[in-house]
């Protein structure tokens, strides 16, 4: 070898690749809850001054402070509690009915090309239906007693599961499965370990939308004849003119639907862990 092409020999050899540094854990995630409360505390802050100035009225509008009062007052008294437990029964059974239906449902059509032309319309059709057209039908056939109410909520919380479900199956990678097939998958172990993985971060969301549904249709379903809940509290607060119980009632509301969708979130970063994404980042 010539001392040319011994000297070009380190040239023309590829540089050894840097070692990537690992990214740094995630030890922003600790002060999501106090960089997320920094927004509310400012305009409940600023509601409180424009209260108290009387450039809000009262009559319509009362302070922060006063609803906190009126929170405070109604589970002193244990008025509280009965509203807010059959409130989250109510949720809870719905979000457990639509959840299963909606899975089972948004499977088979994601899974059989042949069961999705036949449902799929028929389903998307209803899912148009606005919530409130359902509540006559469902006192016509059930009453006004507890299963309505918890029907109705199994409805809102139904299609935002199918249709995650359905289109986390249909948009699974095709290499993927070709990959299962070649390996002899059988098909269990093929919805077990190429379809449920990809489908899993789509079906989270869809059962997080169905949650913040099934807080909207509660209301609805309070609607129904109901004696309990916070649902009741809000058109009672309605009927006898008390905006303080209007607003403690669409607080409570607030709340609970955002503790019950940090839990899911929770679950789903537990369950999806394995994911490298932009968001895991964060």
């Amino acid at each position: 070898m010539s001392a040319v092409s011994t000297l070009a020999t380190p040239l023309l050899a590829p540089a050894a690749p840097r070692p990537v540094r690992a990214t740094a854990p995630r030890p922003a995630r600790r002060w999501q809850w106090p960089l997320g409360a920094v927004l509310p505390v400012l305009l409940l802050a600023l509601w409180e001054v424009l209260a108290r100035t009387g450039a809000l009225p009262p009559n319509l509008l009362p302070a922060p402070s006063r609803v906190l009062a009126t929170i405070a007052e109604l589970a002193r008294t244990g008025e509280l509690w009965p509203h807010l437990g059959l409130t989250l029964g109510r949720v809870l059974l719905g979000f457990g009915l639509g959840t299963a239906l909606g899975t089972a449902l948004g499977a088979l059509t994601g899974y059989l090309p042949l069961l999705r032309r036949l449902l799929d319309p028929l389903l998307q059709g209803l899912r148009n239906i606005p919530s409130l057209a359902w509540v006559p039908l469902f006192i016509l056939w059930m009453g006004i007693y507890e299963t309505s109410k918890v029907v109705l909520i199994a409805v809102g919380v139904f299609f935002p599961v199918y249709l995650a479900v359905m289109s986390g199956i249909q948009n699974v990678d095709r290499k993927l499965v070709e990959v299962g097939r070649v390996y002899r998958l059988s098909g269990l172990e093929l919805v077990r370990r190429v379809f449920l993985p990809a489908a899993l971060p789509a079906y989270f969301v869809g059962l997080r939308n169905g949650l913040g549904l099934g807080w909207m249709f509660v209301v609805a379903a309070e609607i129904m004849g109901a004696t309990k809940g916070l649902g009741f509290l809000l058109v009672d607060g309605q009927m006898t003119g008390r905006p303080q119980t209007i607003l403690a009632s669409i607080l409570l509301f607030a709340v609970l639907g955002r503790c019950t969708d940090s839990l899911l979130a929770r679950l789903s970063r537990r369950l999806l862990r394995w994911q490298d994404t932009h968001g895991t980042t964060t």
